[in-house]
């Protein structure tokens, strides 16, 4: 990725844009699409959601209720009344019972669905910008989405299981780099920090690996 301006991939990353989400959401593979609008709407981690037990889903309250990973704090999550609609209709027709996982397969199996659609997706429309949005991309979304909507911090952390405040930090930091106002680019190498550095960029936070920057434009 190197200097990459990160323009573009922070909006797929820590700002999805929705009609991107959308784009990717809207397909012909019912469970998956479950899948999907329900990370979207919830910001399940995949192994969190592909753990789910039918009994964690109150869908008179429409409220899932997770087992959170990476020892992070409880929490329960509302769901639209669509999505409502569709797991009650999936689960009748699958014949679940409350003991048993929701989904079948693991979160492997659901990245790797995710990701055969998103390029099938991408290749069709000829929009390669489908390709940058990963799975943790809908997680990504739905905290920005609810900080930006809240500027609750401690809301987006409780919702998003974070054990540490630190860590949803990330999340805001990066929604604040408003490409209006800043132009971010990215270093992999002690070499390219150091150039972006004597530019003028200032360190916000690091992500994937990648040590990112930003300047006022």
């Amino acid at each position: 990725m190197g200097k990459t301006n990160l323009q573009t991939r922070i909006k797929a990353d820590q700002n999805t844009n929705e009609g991107e989400i959308g784009e990717v959401n809207q397909q012909r593979k019912p469970t998956l699409s479950i899948k999907l609008q329900m990370s979207m709407e919830t910001g399940l981690r995949p192994i969190e959601l592909c753990n789910l037990k039918t009994k964690d889903a109150d869908l008179q309250q429409r409220i899932i209720y997770p087992t959170t990973a990476k020892y992070g704090a409880s929490r329960s999550l509302r769901i639209s009344p669509n999505l409502t609609e569709r797991l009650t209709e999936y689960i009748n027709k699958h014949h679940r019972n409350p003991e048993d996982k929701l989904f079948s397969g693991t979160s492997s199996d659901y990245s790797k669905s995710y990701r055969n659609l998103r390029n099938r997706l991408a290749d069709k429309l000829k929009y390669p910008t489908l390709r940058t949005i990963r799975l943790y991309d809908f997680r990504h979304y739905f905290a920005t989405n609810l900080y930006d909507k809240t500027k609750d911090i401690l809301l987006a952390k409780q919702q998003m299981g974070h054990k540490k405040l630190d860590t949803t930090l990330i999340y805001t930091q990066l929604l604040n780099l408003n490409e209006d106002e800043w132009t971010c680019k990215a270093a992999m190498t002690v070499e390219q920090a150091t150039q972006l550095i004597e530019s003028g960029f200032q360190y916000v936070t690091e992500m994937d690996g990648l040590k990112l920057f930003r300047k006022r434009k």
